[in-house]
């Protein structure tokens, strides 16, 4: 199928004379968008149709009158560069068939890759050829099996303290090897492993609907490795801010990881707001932003609410904003650019090195700032 295309099209620039002759004589690394037209033409029928209706706007859309072999084969592996993007958009040819969502006939999981195209994916380009491309290998396993991990240390936890609501204010529960404390903040696994820790089942139950409902439809269509990475960056960015603006207090939840990816995808929504065609986007929006509100100021008043175990105060708040902050910068830059190699992007590498100054000012500040502040921590648990 799309191999054969590629086979084909590989011999233009294989060492044998024939080929090369006839669709690059000059082995330049081009062949003309006339030849590049006759072989799609001809082995067209073997490709998804919305991935072919991509190809000819490819080569309608080139001006100067060739294809680069090697932009090709980025196509045909889902690694699209920028430029290509604007070639389509900007072509002079219309994707004028009609819109996915028109489509009719689909099986129920055709429809749910269609869905989630709609509800992620801001131009109609890139919603059809995730349709096409789309195969459910692998599934959407690292949210799935983050948010099993949580709930069982929750339901671990709630056996062993006997309490599954305000867990945080049981005299054991600072005792956990997990959660981030400031006396043991040495302890470097516990800025990452806090996520498995939860203040009580309110807290666990808004985070795990968060995670669900918009973490794997996002994992499903930008993969794990870059979804998991804006979740595990939130979430040191959570811990390490904790440590900074609020250096007294622990750290539990996995809202630093929840809030970068809901905070990411709102803010694309927003940025990309005639594009985006999911239904009631607008309602939908604000009970996001109500749940989230609810959840931070849930964690306001409890930090400041008086400890059910003096002198070490309730968990901080900070980690949601450590969140919020790595969703705006780097997680939109993620979600912007579906299939686009990130290093071709100067955005992200300007949020990245401002993350990674941020990090080691961070380590820096937890090695020095404690003893020259001459700071009063509450005791080890």
């Amino acid at each position: 199928m799309e191999e054969n295309l590629c086979c084909v099209l590989c011999c233009c620039w294989m060492e044998d004379p024939v080929p090369v002759l006839e669709f690059d004589p000059d082995n330049t690394g081009y062949i003309s968008t006339e030849k590049f037209r006759s072989l799609l033409q001809r082995h067209g029928s073997e490709l998804d149709p919305h991935k072919l209706e991509v190809l000819l706007a490819l080569a309608d859309s080139n001006s100067e009158g060739r294809i680069c072999y090697q932009d090709f084969v980025n196509l045909m592996s889902n690694k699209r560069s920028n430029s290509f993007r604007q070639a389509i958009l900007q072509g002079n040819r219309r994707l004028c068939s009609k819109a996915l969502l028109e489509e009719t006939g689909l099986s129920l999981s055709q429809r749910l890759i269609r869905h989630v195209a709609y509800e992620t994916l801001p131009r109609e380009i890139d919603r059809k050829w995730y349709y096409d491309s789309y195969t459910c290998c692998p599934p959407p396993w690292f949210m799935i099996t983050i948010t099993i991990v949580e709930v069982a240390f929750f339901l671990y936890n709630g056996v062993v303290l006997d309490r599954f609501v305000l867990q945080v204010t049981h005299p054991l529960y600072l005792k956990n090897a997990l959660l981030y404390h400031p006396q043991l903040r040495a302890q470097a696994w516990r800025y990452l492993t806090y996520i498995f820790m939860h203040a009580g089942i309110e807290h666990l139950g808004l985070n795990v609907v968060l995670q669900l409902l918009v973490g794997v439809p996002l994992e499903m269509v930008h993969g794990a490795a870059r979804i998991s990475f804006v979740y595990v960056a939130g979430v040191v960015a959570g811990s390490l801010a904790v440590s900074v603006a609020d250096m007294t207090a622990p750290v539990v939840g996995s809202s630093g990881g929840v809030y970068a990816l809901v905070s990411a995808h709102l803010a694309n929504i927003v940025m990309n707001w005639s594009g985006m065609k999911c239904q009631f986007k607008l309602l939908r929006m604000a009970v996001a932003l109500i749940c989230m509100s609810f959840e931070f100021g849930r964690a306001v008043w409890l930090r400041f609410h008086p400890s059910a175990y003096p002198p070490c105060p309730h968990p901080s708040f900070m980690a949601h904003l450590g969140g919020v902050v790595v969703g705006i910068t780097l997680g939109v830059i993620i979600l912007r650019n579906y299939e686009q190699r990130l290093q071709d992007q100067i955005l992200w590498w300007i949020f990245l090195s401002i993350y990674v100054i941020f990090v080691l000012f961070a380590i820096f500040w937890n090695i020095f700032a404690y003893s020259l502040l001459d700071l009063k921590l509450p005791p080890p648990p």
